[in-house]
């Protein structure tokens, strides 16, 4: 009973986090939050809201992803998308906010699930976009996952990020970052992914 109820505690973790999940070989995924302190060779240090530290290891061929503005007008057919929404009353999906993706980032976090950061009614998509077409309330994009499609609105003020191919530069003192972490047995933290604030645009937090 206790490995089951383990095991479904990692599952809604992985869940909650559809546009950071990576593959972890062994570990404990674990969100990690806030601004660079240092980088010292592959051991980076993140400074949290709380005061608190916690050091990530990140592997040899660990991917940095910065992120840049975007418009509405910049979303096209083919690109795969993150997209966290609320469902309304009128039983449609109204975007909070929506990220575009790179190549290498295709497929993470791939369907329609639960979005942890709006509890009640909360809806987490990561698909393809299909169609993109202009409404009076700013934009209607529909996209494809597999198992099932979807649509939501995006309103004209709603952000659009797209993440970009970085590299470590970005990992510099003061810079805003997070990570998906795998944490050993011994309480180490692992990484092959970050995704850190570029040109003052800061990653979803």
């Amino acid at each position: 009973m206790r490995k089951l109820m383990l095991l479904a505690a990692v599952i809604l973790l992985l869940l909650g986090q559809p546009a950071l999940a990576q593959d972890s070989a062994s570990g404990t995924p674990t969100r990690v939050v806030g601004t660079v302190e240092k980088l010292d060779g592959d051991t980076l240090t993140v400074a949290g809201k709380d005061g608190g530290k916690q050091t990530v290891v990140l592997t040899a061929d660990a991917k940095v992803y910065g992120v840049e503005k975007r418009r509405f007008a910049d979303i096209k057919a083919g690109d795969f998308v993150a997209s966290g929404g609320v469902r309304g009353s009128d039983s449609k999906i109204h975007a909070v906010e929506l990220r575009i993706f790179p190549e290498s980032m295709r497929g993470i976090g791939e369907g329609q699930r639960p979005w942890t950061s709006k509890p009640e009614y909360g809806v987490m998509t990561n698909a393809t976009v299909g169609t993109v077409s202009q409404t009076r309330a700013g934009g209607l994009v529909r996209v494809k996952y597999q198992g099932g499609e979807s649509e939501y609105e995006v309103g004209p003020d709603v952000p659009v990020l797209a993440y970009v191919v970085a590299d470590r530069a970005l990992l510099k003192p003061g810079a805003a970052v997070v990570t998906v972490a795998s944490k050993k047995p011994d309480g180490s933290l692992t990484t092959a992914r970050v995704t850190a604030e570029k040109d003052g645009v800061k990653p979803p937090m």
